[in-house]
């Protein structure tokens, strides 16, 4: 059983081809947190992920606006993403006013960057992912937090670093 996978993503095709294998592996109700500094690749791993699920337009970085739907199909089943970036809120009382613990259902996939602003209100991960820069690239840390999080690291099919 696989409970974590670790991984060197050495340019923007590294990180696609990860967000491919993610966009494979994700189930209904899957809740990810994505942690890492400014710049170390949250967005662009979470674009690469929509564009690999079958979205076909902008991904922009929710950073005024919070969040950002998507709707997916994932076998056949259309399926709601919705991607968070919580880095500009200023307290966790934000997250409960603007109704986004509703989102948690089981039933949409919620990607959450800068899940720590939402501590303690924000519903607990399946999959913590955490991103750095290291060299001209990134290092990538997927952790299963849950057994929908261990089904989804199941469902990855991504080389790991020896």
């Amino acid at each position: 059983m696989q409970h974590s996978l670790a991984a060197y993503l050495p340019d923007e095709t590294a990180t696609q081809a990860l967000g491919g294998a993610l966009a494979r592996a994700l189930v209904p109700g899957l809740v990810v947190y994505l942690h890492g500094d400014l710049g170390a690749g949250k967005t662009a791993l979470t674009r690469a992920t929509l564009h690999a699920a079958g979205h076909k337009g902008a991904v922009k970085s929710p950073t005024y606006t919070l969040s950002e739907p998507y709707w997916i199909t994932l076998d056949g089943q259309a399926v709601n993403l919705i991607h968070y970036d919580l880095y500009r809120m200023s307290s966790p009382e934000e997250f409960l006013d603007a109704g986004f613990r509703e989102d948690f259902d089981g039933s949409n996939i919620c990607i959450v960057e800068w899940p720590e602003k939402g501590e303690p209100v924000l519903p607990p991960p399946d999959v913590n992912i955490s991103l750095s820069v290291s060299g001209h690239g990134r290092h990538v840390e997927l952790q299963a937090l849950s057994e929908l999080g261990q089904l989804c690291l199941e469902r990855l099919h991504y080389p790991p670093i020896p």
